[in-house]
């Protein structure tokens, strides 16, 4: 499903894109789609480093660790 999105520019800036043969509608909608691709990319960004600042840090070789523990346990 698709919605009409309606916006206003000036007179000379429509009769030069016709008058160059650009495609406005396409590149409005490829310029919206990329802008919420970044938008989404920055806030999931700033999330991921929330959540990194958050998280306790882990000292050491947590797999080395693991790895000795799990050969004398045997």
């Amino acid at each position: 499903m698709s919605v009409v999105l309606s916006v206003r520019i000036p007179r000379w800036l429509k009769e030069e894109l016709d008058r160059l043969g650009i495609d406005y509608s396409r590149e409005i909608r490829e310029f919206l789609e990329r802008r919420v691709r970044e938008e989404l990319a920055k806030r999931l960004e700033a999330r991921y480093e929330e959540l990194l600042r958050d998280s306790p840090i882990i000292k050491g070789n947590l797999a080395v660790e693991f790895i000795r523990e799990d050969r004398n346990a045997r």
